[in-house]
């Protein structure tokens, strides 16, 4: 029974305000039948151990509830619980239960001190690559052979073909921001409420990550103007709206590279690292189209990041009202050699947005363990690819984004399920509640293969994929096209144009992912709740997420799972035997019997329960 001791850090296991010198309530919930003798609160807020005991509150159900009051007296409150038992005590964190003291890196967190953007959690988000997504006013178009990059002409191609292998970043299809606003019907009714564009300023690639211009809007997308007109237009609906923006390098065309390189004593020759004047310089990856910046030089820092008209302030102001960034290879930035400042530049950034808004939101992309970054004084939240996307491609399709690849490091076995539980598990353990909530999940992006290209064209496994994806703790996010089944391997298959001939759309596709889209905008418990695994064994995985007025069991199987009269053991949940749930895909009501739900879907599959209550 110790697999029913629960605590999250969001109510109804916290009850009061975060703020600081509040004090708050914590709850731990354990099944009525556990014997404990006794649970206590540890806290070290001036680095000395406190153990603080707790009471038991209430029996409830299946349930006994035990409560602690805490003083938010720190920035930053680590906290764990000690538990007593017939067997001894135990530790709950938020890795879980042990009987070993764990560090307290796996602590559950407070932050009064930095709180999220309010608005983050209850956001669904669509990404879109402005070239590719649809073409408002056609004399925005990049004409054939207009100009050269990297030394060959770039090409305009029509919306009907197919990107051309080794054209990369010179090949244009002529989308544009008018485009966007002449599409946001669409977006409305698929549910979405938050807009990520790919880089929109002026630079000569379709992609432009190499930014020759931050004060301005490229015109082939059209310029500062359609920005204006995008972000009224998205007011109007009340939608949000994130840019991408590149703090970590530049183009060879930008002006203080150009300057740069003119004049070693020029003040933007210290923004870049020359290892020989003017031509041996540090770059992204060995691009030498992408120079490098240098965040030693406080010049720089003033420019981009801290000054009042810093790059990452002004465009938060009107009349763009920008309601965040996505910060492009946040895992990169400012980090060079022996220089290793990526968190003092970290701390900036945030102290220079969250001046302007508060409630802007600061995105890092991080393919990798971005949770150091997520501490309370950085980034809100990552694009979180490794902990979500990636496992759960490993567990449904058999393969990680190096196997699909190719790479000799590669993945291309199945994850266990009790495998995929603890990768997520580990990930969000590393941070506080509140910034896992600002996370953004997603299938997949414009860097990787489609979601449809991973799970081999098996519209099952999409929906299975998907039905996850909006019940996870953290904001969904959709790749613009996945939604009426758009294939792609990856880049620059995965930047295909979007179809606008509904011929050409998976309705059934799109009509799963509208129902989501509503569902995850219209329950509490998806956008705000705790989570709390029930099941991971063979290729079941089921869990419960929580609020204050509503419980959802979700349960999804991958090909070849199979829990043929077994059900799903919910008791461990705090689910009494008699709680009513119904379907939220496949209908149909259940009731919980035995401490166990006969809600397990045919395999590969997914559903949603929803608590019946009243």
């Amino acid at each position: 029974m110790l697999d029913s001791l629960f605590h999250a850090s969001v109510p109804p296991y916290l009850q009061g305000r975060v703020a600081p010198g509040e004090t708050v309530t914590l709850r731990l919930r354990a099944d009525s039948e556990l014997e404990l003798g006794g649970v206590f609160l540890r806290t070290a807020p001036e680095g000395e151990q406190v153990m603080t005991p707790a009471r038991l509150e209430s029996r409830e159900g299946c349930c006994q509830w035990w409560e602690v009051a805490v003083e938010l007296s720190v920035p930053r409150l680590g906290y764990r619980f000690l538990v007593q038992t017939s067997q001894g005590p135990w530790w709950l964190s938020a890795a879980g239960v042990t009987r070993h003291t764990p560090t307290d890196a796996t602590d559950f967190r407070l932050v009064p001190a930095h709180p999220g953007p309010r608005w983050v959690p209850e956001s669904v988000f669509y990404q879109i690559f402005p070239d590719r997504f649809a073409v408002g006013n056609p004399e925005n178009r990049v004409r054939e052979g207009e100009y050269l990059l990297d030394g060959e002409p770039v090409l305009a191609r029509r919306w009907e073909e197919p990107p051309t292998p080794g054209a990369g970043a010179r090949e244009f299809y002529g989308g544009d921001l008018p485009g966007i606003t002449s599409r946001l019907d669409h977006l409305q009714e698929l549910g979405v409420n938050a807009l990520y564009l790919n880089p929109i300023f002026t630079a000569p690639s379709n992609h432009k990550y190499d930014v020759a211009d931050y004060e301005n809007v490229d015109l082939r997308l059209g310029g500062n103007r359609a920005l204006v007109d995008l972000r009224r237009a998205l007011q109007e609906r009340g939608m949000r709206l994130v840019l991408d923006v590149v703090p970590n390098h530049c183009g060879v065309e930008n002006p203080w590279f150009q300057r740069a390189q003119a004049d070693p004593d020029s003040p933007e020759a210290g923004f870049f690292t020359f290892r020989k004047h003017p031509h041996d310089y540090e770059c992204w990856l060995g691009h030498r189209s992408l120079p490098r910046l240098d965040y030693r030089n406080p010049l720089l820092l003033e420019r981009m990041v801290s000054g009042q008209e810093a790059v990452l302030r002004r465009w938060l102001r009107p009349p763009f009202s920008l309601d965040g960034w996505r910060l492009d290879v946040a895992n990169m930035l400012a980090r060079q050699g022996l220089s290793q400042m990526g968190h003092k530049v970290g701390r900036a950034i945030r102290r220079a947005i969250k001046a302007e808004n508060p409630e802007a939101w600061i995105l890092g992309e991080h393919f990798f363990d971005g949770t150091a970054h997520l501490q309370g004084e950085e980034l809100d939240g990552v694009m979180n690819y490794r902990g979500f996307m990636i496992p759960l491609w490993q567990w449904l399709v058999g393969s990680d984004l190096a196997g699909f690849e190719g790479r000799p490091w590669g993945d291309r076995t199945f994850l266990p399920t009790a495998s995929l539980a603890a990768q997520w598990t580990a990930f969000r353990a590393a941070v506080p509640e509140s910034l896992a909530l600002q996370n953004m999940n997603l299938l997949g992006s414009h860097d990787t293969p489609r979601v449809l290209s991973m799970a081999g064209g098996d519209r099952r496994l999409v929906q299975v994929a998907a039905a996850i994806l909006f019940t996870w703790p953290g904001t969904p996010c959709l790749f613009y096209g996945d939604e009426v089944g758009l294939g792609g391997g990856g880049a620059p298959d995965s930047r295909l144009p979007m179809p606008w001939e509904p011929v050409r759309w998976d309705l059934q596709t799109l009509d799963s992912f509208r129902r989501l889209c509503r569902l995850r905008r219209r329950h509490e418990a998806l956008s705000r709740g705790a989570v709390q695994v029930l099941l991971a064994e063979g290729g079941t995985l089921a869990f419960l997420r929580e609020s204050p007025e509503e419980r959802i069991v979700v349960v999804a199987c991958r090909v070849g799972a199979s829990r043929e009269g077994q059900g799903l053991p919910v008791r461990a949940g705090g689910i009494s035997d008699g709680t009513r749930f119904r379907g939220a895909l496949g209908g149909g009501a259940l009731r919980v019997q035995g401490g166990r739900l006969d809600g397990v879907p045919a395999a590969p599959g997914a559903e949603i329960w929803i608590e019946e209550r009243g």
